[in-house]
């Protein structure tokens, strides 16, 4: 079933909305999920949760693109039970060291007041990751959004994990230049 008619599921609040989703994307979260919390349970739970959070969503929300939706929905679930592993000193995965990679070149949210300058930041890394090559924004979005392996990006990509993480080192480096020559500073 293609999208558009899985979202009038959802306006129309038929249970075979949560079936069709199930059934396209449950992989698709699933994997989201696993990179986050290295745990299969654990992401079965958050995908479910997603289903959940999508019947919640819709309506008002109306996404433009269903996959992107959903994969927002499931990132934050799954992070936010990361977080909570974390607090229990039973963290899982690689979610720690992807995040303290970007520590060094974008700033925290520490407040509301910083909160607000949270899309000229999202548009910034957005024009920063449309001036890179294909393969290079293909390892960056899925190193730091999917939060995937250096060593499943080195294989997807066919480079060594050496060269698959130096690349991703210039890159934050270059980002970082990147956000301080838009008045983005740290």
């Amino acid at each position: 079933m293609d999208d558009e008619k899985i979202v009038e599921l959802f306006w129309e609040r038929s249970e075979s909305a949560i079936t069709e989703t199930a059934a396209k994307y449950a992989r698709y979260c699933h994997r989201i999920s696993y990179n986050i919390l290295g745990n299969n349970e654990d992401a079965d739970e958050c995908v479910n949760d997603t289903y959940l959070g999508a019947w919640d969503s819709m309506p008002p929300h109306k996404p433009f693109r269903l996959s992107t939706f959903l994969g927002k929905i499931t990132r934050n679930i799954s992070l936010n039970r990361y977080k909570n592993y974390n607090a229990e000193k039973r963290g899982f995965g690689q979610t720690a060291l992807t995040l303290s990679e970007l520590e060094e070149c974008i700033p925290a949210n520490n407040n509301v007041g910083e909160a607000a300058d949270e899309m000229v930041l999202v548009e910034a890394i957005n024009k920063f990751l449309l001036s890179m090559e294909k393969e290079k924004r293909k390892a960056f979005i899925r190193r730091y959004w999917y939060l995937c392996s250096i060593k499943s990006i080195a294989e997807q990509h066919g480079i060594s994990e050496s060269k698959t993480a130096s690349m991703l080192f210039r890159m934050r480096k270059e980002l970082r230049t990147y956000l301080e020559k838009e008045g983005i500073y740290i």
